[in-house]
């Protein structure tokens, strides 16, 4: 499989699985830095300070998330934003994921999502942008809605770019999506890794 079309594969992988974890008990979504990692065997200190370890799948694949500017939001990028509703029936951004154009379409909708307390994730085609001061004010279209969301020019806009293994070092900041087995025991086959040093938002 060419590089182009394995990371697009793992683009729309690693959104359902993100996804899939809001409603599958045994998926449990790690958000962490890299303590150790021996062959396939993964140790992870998660943001709330637990240490974790994680077997990896001998295929596991690794993407970069990389940090872009607010430019890249335009009219029908298709974006995920993970937000705070907002008294006025908006959404303020905490962060924003300009996806690949292999990555349009995945799950597409506004449900909730795990970042903060009350926070949600907002999956849709850009219809709107204006510049709000050193912001944006986008319109966000899904197939059931809409959404306007403000995007304050402290949030972090990152997008998917190709990975390798040799990314998965100790320090490394990760974000995955881990399935819990029957005894107990977490597994993955997919790891986003911020590059450059970056934390993954989402």
């Amino acid at each position: 499989m060419h590089r182009n079309a394995a990371n697009a594969l793992f683009v729309s992988l690693l959104v359902s699985c993100l996804a899939l974890a809001q409603t599958a008990a045994p998926t449990q979504r790690i958000r962490g830095d890299v303590v150790s990692v021996d062959g396939l065997s993964l140790q992870v200190k998660e943001r709330s300070g637990e240490m974790l370890t994680i077997k990896l799948a001998e295929n596991y694949v690794v993407t970069g998330v990389a940090k872009v500017g607010i430019e890249a939001i335009t009219p029908n990028s298709f974006v995920g934003a993970a937000t705070m509703p907002q008294s006025d029936g908006t959404q303020t951004a905490l962060e924003v994921l300009v996806f690949p154009e292999s990555g349009r379409g995945s799950n597409e909708g506004h449900y909730p999502w795990d970042l903060q307390p009350g926070s949600m994730m907002t999956n849709a085609t850009v219809t709107e942008v204006v510049a709000v001061g050193p912001g944006r004010r986008m319109t966000l279209r899904y197939k059931d809605g809409e959404k306007v969301i403000m995007v304050p020019a402290s949030a972090p806009i990152v997008t998917f770019e190709p990975g390798d293994r040799a990314m998965l070092k100790p320090g490394a900041h990760v974000l995955l999506t881990a399935t819990r087995q029957p005894d107990g025991s977490l597994t993955a086959a997919r790891v986003a890794i911020g590059k450059d040093g970056l934390v993954p938002p989402m």
